[in-house]
C-alpha cells in the first residue's frame, strides 16, 4: 500500500477552462512544477489527477489537471489536499532533510554523554526555523532549533536524534 504525503492545495480556479490555483509547500515550487501527477483524496481513495501544465503565478502556482476543462469540472477538487507517494518526495529530498513522521517517536541524545533526554513528540516551524518539540525524560515539553549547531546528527536508521545540549535548552 502506498503512503501519501501532502505537497499542496487546490485554492480555486483561474479563468474558465479549469485552471487551478494550487498552494504548495514552503520552498517546494520546483519540486511541485517537476511532478506529472498528483492525487486527491476521494471518497475514500485516492484519485490520481495528471499535470499537463503547471507555472508560477505570484505565490501559487497555475496547473492544468487532464480531463478537467472548465470551472465546474474543478469545483468538486476545490479545497482539496493534493499529494504525491512518499518514495516520490523521499527520493526528492536534500541530504539534511527529513519528513515529519520519521523524527516523531525519536529519542534525544546528549552529544557528550549519550545520555537519552527524551524523544520528539512533534515538529513545527516559527517562520525561521524548524522547531523539534521534545518531551523530556522529566515529563517537560521544550522546543529545539532543528539547526545544525544544536542538531548536529540524526540517525534515521538507529531513531536517534544527537543534540549538543547547550545550557537552559531543554528546561
Amino acid at each position: 500500500m502506498d503512503k501519501y504525503v501532502s505537497v499542496g492545495k487546490i485554492l480555486n480556479f483561474h479563468g474558465i477552462k479549469g485552471e487551478a490555483r494550487v498552494g504548495y509547500s514552503k520552498n517546494r515550487q520546483e519540486f511541485f512544477m517537476s511532478l506529472k501527477c498528483v492525487y486527491v483524496k476521494y471518497e475514500n481513495d485516492y484519485k490520481k489527477l495528471d499535470i499537463i501544465s503547471c507555472r508560477p503565478n505570484k505565490n501559487f502556482l497555475l496547473v492544468k489537471f487532464d480531463g478537467i476543462d472548465s470551472i465546474n469540472d474543478l469545483l468538486p477538487y476545490k479545497g482539496m489536499l493534493l499529494f504525491t507517494d512518499e518514495e516520490t518526495i523521499r527520493e526528492n529530498l536534500d541530504e539534511d532533510e527529513f519528513l515529519i513522521d520519521e523524527l516523531v517517536g525519536m529519542g534525544i541524545y546528549d552529544s557528550k554523554s549519550d545520555k537519552n533526554l527524551g524523544f520528539v513528540i512533534g515538529v513545527s516551524n516559527n517562520g525561521a526555523t524548524d522547531l523539534l518539540s521534545v518531551k523530556t525524560n522529566t515529563k517537560h515539553i521544550c522546543l529545539i532549533p532543528f539547526v545544525k549547531a544544536i542538531v548536529p546528527n540524526v540517525d534515521i536508521k538507529n531513531k536517534k536524534i544527537i543534540i549538543n545540549n547547550i545550557e537552559g535548552l531543554l528546561e
